[in-house]
């Protein structure tokens, strides 16, 4: 279904939240938008405003998921383009996502096509990840060697 561009009327597709809520999912604490009950067809855009504000008690890393008429035991992820899980750091209160439904054998997805907020870049530099015990060793030398160099002094011509 393509999209109407005429605002003479209320698109079909456009779903305004019911509520943004911080639940548990899976053992995740996950921001969870939900939308109205209804019937979201594979392949078919929706454009869904975050009507609510979002609480205070999220964190910029937390993943966020829609819900369907009320339903928190059957979410489905966000994700970006790339299929990345969106974070609540891309999301704003009163902003509009136009959205694609994907679905699978077992479940689904709405992948955000557009109007994410820059999010951070928070990948892993390297794997195996480093413990917080090497990341102060590492500093430790970073700054033995810093304070090293600062020491010497190149010698003065005469």
């Amino acid at each position: 279904m393509s999209c109407n561009h005429n605002c003479n009327a209320l698109c079909p597709n456009l779903i305004i939240s019911t509520s943004v809520t911080l639940v548990t999912v899976g053992g995740t604490d996950t921001l969870l938008i939900n939308i109205p009950t209804g019937t979201y067809q594979n392949g078919c855009k929706y454009c869904i405003v975050v009507a609510q504000s979002i609480p205070t008690t999220v964190t910029i890393s937390t993943p966020v998921a829609i819900s369907i008429g009320g339903d928190t035991t059957t979410v489905y992820p966000l994700v970006n383009k790339c299929c990345a899980q969106v974070t609540a750091c891309a999301i704003r209160s009163r902003t509009r996502y136009a959205t694609l439904v994907t679905t699978s054998a077992t479940g689904g997805t709405f992948k955000v096509l557009n109007g994410l907020c820059c999010a951070p870049n928070n990948n892993l530099a390297s794997l195996p990840v480093a413990t917080t015990a090497t990341v102060a060793t590492q500093a430790a030398t970073l700054q033995s060697l810093t304070s090293t160099s600062r020491a010497v002094k190149p010698k003065e011509d005469k």
